[in-house]
């Protein structure tokens, strides 16, 4: 792709930082390991932080931890990544997705409040594309009904709401760091509570159930294989010293889009900000305009990559998934998730687009409208 849906920012510093780590013995559970740990936890405003290979390592340590009965119930978006549906089937739960809202494409604690049940359990908080929940009103009706809040900022670092960050509100909360977010560590994620507890635990799982206390051949319980290398957590910790800038920057990014959009009837664009917080953009995603749907969707995806410039189609329904097809339960009908799945349509974003060819991607989405215009 001459203009990629998503590039990583690395930097010279970046790359000396991991270099420094190359010239130690110390390649896994070396002293960057805590520091980044340490860090990220401090950021967000968590007390512990524990790093690991990936954003789904981290969610399915968080519902270990929970230990929910087999069978609980767990609300969730169905306009999300695969990654929570995995871990709630793995773990032998049952997930109830609510609708989300048109405007936001998140969850709402209306729509949460309608869902619960005897059987809840857990709330799965996920900041879609960076934009913060109402997170101080889910912890509120998380404590009220006494379920666990377990809060997917993996594409949300460095967005606030009501002056906390996200990730902060979680009994539990996850954060990912793919080359597509808003810092990176290659691959890796990271699981963060106040809970000193849950925290050892997860500590321990991550590294095949050893026990500090005990032998390195001793394994107090079951666990995993979900470390962190000191390269990632050199890389990580030089990108997080930047965060900020990285967060305005993107910011700078969107608003150039919501300007060179803004003259497209077909185009509804994303708000550029939100009451009481503040967005941290993993991706720029607008929706078509009715009557337009997936077929024009789909057909401007492939416009835009003949000229070689890239476009994603997130996200499809989590219900309609073809692992979920022997539910009884399923399908329920959640109509602004399958209206808005099939008319979003996300555009290359990352920190270091640049106008002349944000200028390009307008233009070149402007051209394939018009021809659909003539057509119809």
């Amino acid at each position: 792709m001459r203009i990629p849906l998503a590039q990583p920012e690395i930097t010279d510093a970046d790359r000396e930082a991991v270099l420094r780590v190359l010239r130690t013995p110390h390649l896994s559970f070396g002293p960057m390991l805590p520091e980044f740990e340490n860090a990220t936890a401090a950021y967000i405003g968590q007390s512990f932080g524990v790093a690991v290979n990936s954003g789904t390592s981290a969610l399915q340590l968080a519902f270990r931890l929970l230990d929910l009965p087999p069978g609980s119930e767990v609300i969730l978006p169905s306009f999300a990544f695969v990654a929570p549906l995995n871990v709630i089937l793995q773990e032998k739960l049952r997930p109830v997705f609510v609708d989300i809202d048109t405007a936001t494409l998140n969850i709402t604690p209306e729509a949460v409040a309608a869902a619960i049940t005897p059987k809840t359990r857990a709330i799965v908080a996920i900041h879609t594309f960076g934009r913060p929940l109402a997170m101080d009103r889910l912890r509120a009706l998380a404590d009220q009904h006494q379920f666990a809040l377990l809060e997917d900022a993996c594409e949300a670092l460095g967005a606030e709401i009501a002056e906390r960050k996200a990730g902060s509100w979680g009994d539990l909360s996850v954060l990912a760091f793919y080359p597509n977010k808003q810092i990176t560590t290659g691959e890796g994620g990271m699981l963060l509570t106040s809970n000193p507890d849950w925290a050892e635990r997860a500590r321990r799982l991550r590294n095949q159930g050893r026990d500090p206390a005990l032998d390195w051949c001793q394994q107090a319980e079951a666990g995993f294989s979900y470390r962190l290398s000191e390269m990632n957590c050199a890389l990580g910790l030089a990108q997080l010293r930047r965060i900020e800038a990285i967060v305005q920057r993107r910011q700078a990014v969107a608003e150039v889009y919501d300007r060179k959009l803004a003259g497209i009837p077909e185009i509804l664009r994303p708000a550029l900000g939100v009451p009481r917080g503040r967005i941290s953009w993993f991706c720029y995603v607008v929706q078509l305009a009715h009557p337009l749907g997936q077929a024009e969707r789909d057909s401007l995806c492939a416009r835009l990559l003949a000229q070689g410039i890239a476009a994603g189609r997130y996200f499809a329904p989590l219900h309609r998934q073809p692992l979920l097809a022997g539910e009884k339960h399923l399908p329920i009908e959640l109509p602004v998730t399958e209206q808005v799945a099939a008319r979003v349509l996300a555009l290359p974003f990352f920190s270091q687009l640049t106008e002349t060819q944000i200028q390009e991607v307008t233009d070149a989405l402007s051209e394939a409208l018009a021809d659909l215009r003539r057509k119809t």
